[in-house]
């Protein structure tokens, strides 16, 4: 079953800068990352208090990271100044997902697993999944499940994150995502043949529920930009920046709980 948007692949050349503008002109603070031995890539983590994250990856052996989608997907966004490289979508059990896709028709392939060691020795797990196609902002994303042990994705760590004040001035959740695309019909509908979305067109856009956030696919030429991201806060009017070649829109949210994803 598809969750929600796991989390946003922002590639940047630089992601110890691109950390630092982010709480510096939006208010986010990044507290996590760490390298990805052997895949020529690392990042840094924005955790959010709904669960999702922004992962600010960086590549530093483009030989290497070319053989991953994901970096490949970053590879690709850098050449053109870098930015959203790819998304990805929470599932709870991706075998089942996958298979249950793959039975309606996806182009999915069989699940991966993947783990990075923390400077502190525990070794952090995940499981993907990957349409036939290469990853961009404006394709397919991939499919991811966490093991929820340890100091990242443990209870207590969902737990603290879901109440963490960034220097905003409030815990921050994803909203939604929008991307940009020449034909946000014909978007729409790959999404929905690929994940069984239920997508509704509206006008030139494509927009679906994707768990617990809102996904819209908005003609390239009036989004401007490639993709926009709205964040909610508690602050007392909007605001909206540019950065990391996206926008960035947070708005005013009430105060809330937020149940983090269970194993």
């Amino acid at each position: 079953m598809i969750r929600g948007i796991d989390h946003l692949v922002i590639a940047c050349p630089d992601p110890d800068e691109a950390a630092a503008n982010l709480e510096s002109e939006l208010g986010l603070a990044v507290t996590g990352g760490g390298r990805h031995p052997g895949a020529g890539s690392w990042n840094r983590i924005a955790w959010l208090a709904d669960g999702s994250y922004l992962e600010l990856i960086g590549i530093d052996d483009p030989e290497l990271a070319s053989s991953s989608p994901v970096n490949a997907a970053a590879l690709g966004a850098l050449e053109s100044g870098g930015g959203l490289a790819t998304y990805s979508l929470l599932v709870d059990d991706i075998d089942l997902t996958v298979r249950g896709l793959q039975g309606a028709g996806a182009t999915f392939g069989a699940p991966v697993h993947g783990s990075r060691t923390r400077d502190d020795g525990e070794l952090v797990e995940w499981w993907v999944a990957f349409p036939d196609r290469p990853l961009a902002v404006d394709g397919v994303p991939f499919l991811i499940q966490h093991a929820y042990v340890g100091a990242e994705w443990g209870p207590e760590a969902l737990a603290q994150r879901a109440l963490f004040d960034h220097p905003i001035g409030s815990p921050v959740h994803l909203r939604g995502l929008d991307i940009g695309a020449d034909d946000p019909a014909s978007m729409g509908a790959t999404l929905h043949q690929e994940l069984q979305l239920d997508v509704w067109v509206v006008g030139d856009l494509a927009v679906t529920d994707v768990g617990r956030h809102v996904l819209r696919v908005v003609p390239r030429r009036a989004l401007g930009l490639p993709a926009v991201v709205t964040l909610g806060a508690e602050i007392p009017s909007p605001r909206s920046v540019e950065l990391l070649a996206m926008r960035f829109v947070v708005e005013p949210a009430e105060a809330h709980a937020v149940t983090p994803p269970a194993d």
